[in-house]
């Protein structure tokens, strides 16, 4: 009896210490839900639990950035995807995501930097196209950014914003008739996306004369909420 209650006790013990510290799997499970769940707080909490449980865990880090992301502590997240970059660097993933917070931070030629890595890494995500056509965009590279707004509403014919991006970058490229052709792609997927309306309103207008069409589209931001329109129906469209 002495013998099976000295076996038995340490056996309690090990249950309830497994019970009380969970595997750096489930610590890397928690914070992925937590994530999605918007509970940043308490995913950053267990990502730092999962890397102090395991410190060679690239997921931990790449998590414990995303949640620094979430909560706009963009240099904490640029800090936590290098952790994991430098035990992956094979992953895409940590890549994109410190492009994405280089990119918040207005760091445009460094976030294109990271994309173009995670674009050889895995070409086959349409994220990374479109991203890095913003980032692109914010440089005036119009002509770079366009071709991966090309690649990104191949990828995603039904993306709204994609298109809206590439007509932007038509805009910056002078090519209005272009961007009026991409600005009506908008529509067609999104009926109430008054940005659309209001970019193909002032194009129609500006870029080609056509007054008529302009303040039809104007009007139509403006019922929708786009307040910004007012002033060019205002000085343009009033009788």
């Amino acid at each position: 009896m002495r013998l099976y209650r000295g076996c038995f006790l340490p056996v309690l013990l090990i249950v309830f210490l497994n019970a009380c510290s969970p595997s750096t799997e489930e610590l890397l499970d928690a914070g992925a839900e937590s994530l999605m769940a918007g509970e940043y707080d308490k995913a950053k909490e267990l990502f730092q639990r999962a890397a102090e449980s395991s410190p060679e865990e690239p997921r931990a880090y790449n998590g414990l950035g995303v949640a620094y992301f979430e909560k706009q502590e963009f240099e904490n997240a640029i800090d936590a995807f290098d952790k994991s970059i430098q035990l992956d660097s094979a992953n895409y993933k940590p890549f994109f995501n410190r492009g994405n917070a280089k990119f918040e931070l207005k760091r445009f030629k460094e976030a294109v930097a990271d994309y173009n890595i995670a674009n050889a890494l895995d070409a086959g995500v349409v994220d990374i196209y479109y991203n890095r056509g913003l980032a692109l965009l914010g440089m005036e590279q119009y002509e770079d950014a366009l071709f991966d707004f090309e690649l990104a509403t191949e990828g995603n014919p039904q993306s709204a914003p994609a298109h809206f991006n590439k007509a932007k970058a038509h805009l910056g490229n002078n090519d209005p008739i272009s961007a009026i052709s991409a600005l009506n792609e908008v529509i067609a997927i999104d009926k109430r996306n008054a940005a659309a309306f209001y970019l193909l309103g002032v194009t129609e207008m500006s870029a080609l004369g056509k007054r008529d069409e302009g303040c039809t589209n104007l009007k139509m931001a403006m019922s929708l909420g786009y307040t910004a329109a007012k002033e060019w129906i205002d000085d343009f469209c009033e009788e």
